[in-house]
């Protein structure tokens, strides 16, 4: 019993002695914090002057945190006595690197990638992007993922490195795109003619631009109708207008101008309606009653 006293009397009195170095130490290492964090703030707000993007302020204020971290750190085990261990995780930093690339190969990518994207990225918030097969407008950039919002209200976030890997299509670069739509008229009908109340019709439909000039071209010749191609282009970068409602209101404008112009027209099927067909056959039944 005497020994076991003894023994807890020692550490005590061995705590005591490093009591103020170990408080000195956490005193080090959170003031080195707060100073990261404080420097990191007059960091963002220097940085706001220039024309970075957000995802380059964030990576390079959460940079100087963890600089001031790991060196809080050094900096407290020197205090504590253990300079051969603070040593050892400096020089050691390499080793320890190696390793835990291998054990997190892939979140190691998609932070390199994120790097990589903060400097020199195809797209920005609001944009609309697609990344195998993955649609929609881009609502946050992370070092390790990008936070993208499908038309379905789906949220997806797309790892930094397939973006980096991987093609990527940007609808709203130039904020331009170019919708398109085909239908069929019958090969008995004038194709020039009817290229021509296309176009016309497309031009004067809202939210269609006028440049890029739209046009209307024969992109097929199927068994039972001439293929005819409607294309026109819309801004993405206008709040009033929208990809879908327009291209919607260029196909029935231009339905309703075949129907009115007295076209036999199909789009996308095999078989033609011939509008100014009779809508009902007169049938006659007889019968023989003679022997």
């Amino acid at each position: 019993m005497n020994i076991l006293l003894d023994s807890l009397t020692n550490e005590w009195q061995g705590l005591l002695r490093i009591l103020p170095r170990l408080m000195l130490a956490l005193a080090v290492f959170w003031l080195s914090i707060i100073i990261g964090r404080a420097l990191s703030r007059a960091l963002g707000r220097l940085l706001q002057r220039g024309a970075l993007s957000t995802t380059h302020k964030k990576f390079f204020q959460g940079t100087l945190v963890w600089f001031f971290g790991i060196a809080g750190v050094v900096v407290a085990l020197n205090l504590l006595g253990l300079r051969g261990l603070a040593a050892s995780l400096v020089a050691g930093g390499g080793i320890t690197a190696v390793v835990l690339g291998f054990a997190f190969r892939e979140i190691g990518e998609n932070f390199l990638a994120g790097i990589v994207l903060a400097f020199n990225r195809p797209f920005e918030v609001g944009d609309l992007v697609e990344s195998e097969s993955l649609q929609g407008i881009v609502r946050g950039i992370e070092l390790r993922h990008t936070h993208v919002r499908t038309a379905d209200g789906r949220d997806i976030f797309i790892p930094s490195s397939q973006i980096v890997t991987r093609p990527l299509v940007n609808f709203t670069r130039d904020g331009l795109r170019r919708p398109s739509f085909s239908v069929g008229i019958d090969y008995a009908d004038d194709a020039d003619r009817a290229k021509e109340l296309l176009l016309a019709t497309t031009k004067g439909v809202p939210g269609v631009l006028p440049e890029p000039e739209p046009g209307v071209v024969i992109s097929g010749l199927a068994p039972q109708y001439v293929e005819l191609e409607v294309y026109f282009w819309v801004s993405t970068t206008a709040k009033e207008t929208s990809l879908i409602r327009t291209r919607s209101a260029v196909m029935e404008a231009c339905r309703r101008c075949l129907e009115r112009e007295g076209y036999t027209f199909s789009s996308n099927v095999s078989t033609n309606v011939d509008l100014k067909a009779p809508q009902g056959v007169d049938v006659q039944l007889s019968s023989d009653t003679s022997d």
